[in-house]
Order: structure tokens, then C-alpha cells, then sequence
């Protein structure tokens, strides 16, 4: 086939606009055009009055040779590149299983591929299926009555099954394992437009859906799922893995076990540096979410064009680097949707960003960060970030009233210095509840000084970004696991044979595509040690 790239079309155009536009740089008629296919899909609205579609396309033709013949001056012509993920070879194995600890997107894929192989994984979670996991959060949300064990971080699908279900990335992967990861959710379920759109989203609604048919995929071909069991030692002999303990009691015999336990198991952290497995401190974020009216982001980012079906809610990216040598950046940006609940440990705050598929929801938010690094706290060890994170969340539990409601500030009192007495335009979408007030409590003060700097900079660039009425609620601290456990170029830790740290919570990857993608690689390791 031929891919063209940048097809710059109207966004409101018709039906036939992209086929003839494709005829037209072809200089074919439609007798010649077998096949088109759209390979991605972007809205370009740098010109307000102005706002288009931008196409890249493959297509198969009668006569490919005459195509790319008269076609050669164009550099945006040329054949399609190979999109084929290719699984590693079936394996006939007959000894202990691997083990998957946790059934996020690492954990999954990781699962998947080794059952795909034929090695009939045991997914080990330490939370409760979807099915039961999606009610104890939602009685969380409705009466503040928190599951440490199964809550918006831990259960069946990881913290992404609650979220906007972002597919954007910034890795770059040459074995089109980012394509296997679209197609296998797009085969669970997932709308067909997740293939191409710039920027695909499945939303929380889908999420669990697919969650549900990729366990049953994985069931169907030997694997097995163990809910409510936690990882609580492993055993080696020798620097060798030899089984995993689960739930102080019982040992499963295995020699492969990937760790893709995410960026909260704080306990799993705890045991893994008790037994020796060489992990660092690293960076990852703290801050808020920050929440406006979806149409005023509407209105900032398509002028007059704002709510038009065929854009749908508008999102947005922004950084800004600060004149105190901090950077501040928004992320995870939930096009109409919500500020949701998503403690891990009793007696703390941490929220995160949702959205349906649909994001029609009247608020937008996103989280709104500053970098922290070791240099920022006490550092005493590889889990001190843990600790600091632990430290705020319990200021931020303290100041909301210590019953789960969120801390609140609005943006004219936060860059004022003032406390917050009632919300205004924006209702924040946090529940169970929120408790307006003074932020400076539940925030580091170069955190606060920061997001002071960047806020009246963001709103040049995004208008309206800096409204008075926005709502900052607290806080916004597992953006990315604190701790890196360390391992070889064969994705194993460098202390014991057999123990793969993978995904998130290792510290290699950040969103759900990185992370099944790093479930995947590690999931290849795993099988060509079995052959």
C-alpha cells in the first residue's frame, strides 16, 4: 500500500471531501483506488478562523509502480511502512507458570503475550475485579467510606481503568508493539477510531468493558487470575527467583515473576527493599487539579467553531518555565470530566482525573504540577519520596476536614494568599466532598511559588486558563511512581535472577501505552528464557 501524509482538509468537510482530495494527489480516477484507510487523524486549530482536519492515509491502487512513479517528487508519498506486531513464537513448556503480580496495563499485556505464547500466566491482584472493584469505589465517591485494598489505585486494571483513558504517547517503539496494544483493545472493545485519532481516548465507561474481555482472552488460553492476593515476600536461592509469597501464607512455585505491582504499592516497595532488590529515589510530580468550565476552554481553543460536533470538547497542553528555575506543566487533561478520589492508604487526600467517553461532563480539569526531585526532601534512602508524597496527602486528609473531602482553593484567593470561604462559577467535581480554604497547608512552598509564577503566564497562552472562579483542589501526588527498581538490559533486577520489574510502578514507563508496551518487552524477555 501507499501512504500520503498531511491531508489538510476543512474540519466540517463532507463525506467524499478525503477520498477526492486523495484522487487528486494521486492523479488517479476512483476505478484506480482499491483501499483507503485513515492511519491518523488531527485537528490543526493554530488558525482560529481556520480550523482544519490533517489526514495521513494508506491507500492500495491498481497500479502502485505508476503512483509512486509520478508521484516521486512529493516527500509525503511513499509505500506503507510495516505495521505487523510479531508475537513471540508459541513456547511448549511444561514446568512452574510465570507469575504477573498486578492487572494494570502492564500487568495485562505482560499477561497476555506470555499466554499468547503459551505459558499460562498467574495474574496475582491484590484488589477485586472490575465488576466488584468499580462498586467499592463508586461507595467511596458517594459516602466516604474508604477500601484500602480496592480503591481508584488497586484492583482489576490498575488506576487507569479510572481515568480519561488517554492512548497518547511519547515513546517510540521499531516492533509496532504500540499498534498490538491499539488492536487488542480495539478487539476487547474499544471504538475503531483509537487506531488513528492524534489523540485516542477510551474513556472510564469503555475501560472497564475491555478490562473484563482482555481477563477472558487471557483465560481462554491457560491463564489464570488469583483477586484479593497480594504479594507479600518473594524467595530465591542463590541470587535465583524460586517462588512468590502471597498473602504471608502461601508460596507459588515460579521462577519468572514480573513485578507490575504500579506507582502506589508502597507495601511491595517496602518488602522488595527488605529482600535486598536494588531500587533509587527518583523524580516524579506534585500539585493540584485544576478545574474550569468546558465551554471557556472550548471558546480559547476553536474561537467561534466551539462546541461544534464535529470537534467535540477541546483539550489542552501547557508548560511554563518559571523565573525560579522550576517548571510547571499540566497533565492528564480530562476533556469534560471530573476530579475523582483515588487514595490508596487510610488518612490521606490524592485525587486524579476521570473521563467517560463521551466527556460531556460541564467541567475540564487537569492536573497542574511541579516537578520534585531527591534534592527536594530529605533523602535517606530509595523511598523517601514515598515518604514525602505520604507526608502531604496526610496535610492535605487534615485540611479537608479529615473525612475524605478534597481541599479547595479558587485561583484568584490562591494567587492573592488568601483562603477560600465558598466556591464560585466552577462546582467542583470532587466527591465525596470538598472544604474550601488555604492551600499553603497541603503544598511545599516551592510547589505554591511555582503555580503562582506559571498560573498568570498559562492564562496568556490559554485564556481564561487563570480565572478567578477556577478551582484548585488538593493534591495531586502520584502523577509517577518515586522509585526506580533497578534492572538489566534483559529487563531483570540486578540482584535476582528471574524477578522482572516492569511498567509504572518500576519506574520505566508513565500512561497506559508505556506501560503495556514495557509489559509486553518484558513478557518477550520472559518467553525467550522458557525456550
Amino acid at each position: 500500500m501507499i501512504r500520503i501524509q498531511n491531508i489538510r482538509l476543512a474540519f466540517d468537510h463532507g463525506p467524499d471531501a478525503l477520498k477526492k482530495a486523495v484522487l487528486c494527489r494521486l492523479s488517479i480516477s476512483e476505478s484506480d483506488l482499491i483501499r483507503l484507510d485513515i492511519v491518523r487523524k488531527s485537528i490543526d486549530a493554530r488558525k482560529k478562523n481556520r480550523i482544519l482536519s490533517v489526514y495521513t492515509v494508506d491507500v492500495k491502487v491498481r497500479d502502485i509502480a505508476f503512483v509512486l512513479a509520478v508521484t516521486k517528487e512529493d516527500n509525503a508519498i511513499g509505500r506503507t511502512p510495516d505495521l505487523v506486531y510479531r508475537s513471540p513464537s508459541p513456547v511448549h513448556w511444561t514446568g512452574c507458570s510465570p507469575v504477573v503480580v498486578g492487572s494494570g496495563p502492564c500487568g495485562l499485556f505482560a499477561a497476555l503475550i506470555l499466554a499468547q505464547a503459551g505459558l499460562r500466566p498467574i495474574l496475582v491482584e491484590r484488589g477485586r475485579e472490575v465488576e466488584s472493584r468499580i462498586r467499592d469505589v463508586q461507595h467511596f465517591w458517594r459516602k466516604g467510606e474508604f477500601n484500602p485494598e480496592s480503591n481508584a489505585l488497586f484492583g482489576e486494571g490498575g488506576a487507569g481503568a479510572f481515568s480519561d483513558g488517554k492512548l497518547t504517547t511519547q515513546i517510540r517503539d521499531g516492533k509496532n508493539r504500540i499498534r498490538k496494544v491499539l488492536e487488542e483493545f480495539v478487539r476487547a472493545g474499544a471504538p475503531r477510531e483509537i487506531l488513528f485519532e492524534a489523540r485516542p481516548h477510551i474513556g472510564t465507561d469503555n475501560l472497564i468493558k475491555i478490562v473484563k474481555n482482555l481477563r477472558n482472552s487471557i483465560l481462554a488460553l491457560g491463564g489464570r487470575f488469583r483477586f484479593e492476593t497480594t504479594l507479600t515476600d518473594v524467595v530465591a536461592e542463590k541470587g535465583k527467583l524460586r517462588g512468590a509469597v502471597v498473602n504471608h501464607q502461601e508460596t507459588i512455585a515460579t521462577s519468572h515473576l514480573v513485578l507490575a505491582i504500579g506507582h502506589s504499592a508502597r507495601d511491595t516497595f517496602q518488602m522488595l527493599r527488605r529482600n535486598g532488590v536494588p531500587m533509587e529515589a527518583k523524580s516524579f510530580s506534585m500539585g493540584v487539579r485544576i478545574e474550569h468550565p468546558q465551554q471557556m476552554i472550548d471558546e480559547s481553543q476553536y474561537g467561534s467553531f466551539a462546541s461544534h460536533p464535529a470537534l467535540g470538547p477541546s483539550d489542552y497542553r501547557l508548560v511554563h518555565h518559571c523565573t525560579n528555575g522550576r517548571t510547571a506543566y499540566t497533565f492528564c487533561m480530562c476533556p469534560g470530566g471530573r476530579v475523582i478520589a483515588s487514595s490508596s492508604e487510610s488518612g490521606g487526600i490524592v485525587t486524579n482525573g476521570m473521563s467517560l467517553y463521551a466527556r460531556n461532563s460541564p467541567n475540564a480539569n487537569s492536573a497542574l504540577l511541579v516537578v520534585v526531585g531527591p534534592a527536594d526532601y530529605e533523602n535517606t534512602g530509595p523511598l523517601s519520596g514515598v515518604l514525602f508524597q505520604r507526608t502531604w496527602e496526610q496535610k492535605a486528609f487534615r485540611a479537608g476536614g479529615g473525612n475524605y473531602f478534597a481541599p479547595v482553593q479558587l485561583v484568584g484567593d490562591f494567587l492573592r494568599g488568601r483562603a477560600s470561604t465558598s466556591v464560585g462559577k466552577v462546582i467542583p467535581s470532587y466527591t465525596p466532598g470538598t472544604t474550601p480554604g488555604n492551600l499553603s497547608s497541603c503544598l511545599p512552598d516551592f510547589v505554591l511559588q511555582t503555580l503562582r509564577l506559571a498560573l498568570p503566564a498559562m492564562d496568556r497562552k490559554l485564556r481564561g486558563f487563570g480565572m478567578a472562579d477556577a478551582v484548585m483542589t488538593a493534591i495531586e501526588s502520584r502523577s509517577s511512581s518515586p522509585v526506580r527498581i533497578l534492572r538489566d538490559k534483559e529487563f531483570q533486577s540486578i540482584s535476582i535472577e528471574g524477578l522482572y520489574p516492569a511498567g509504572e510502578g518500576a519506574g520505566y514507563s508513565g500512561g497506559i501505552v508505556s506501560s503495556a508496551v514495557d509489559g509486553i518487552k518484558v513478557a518477550e524477555a520472559v518467553t525467550a528464557q522458557h525456550r
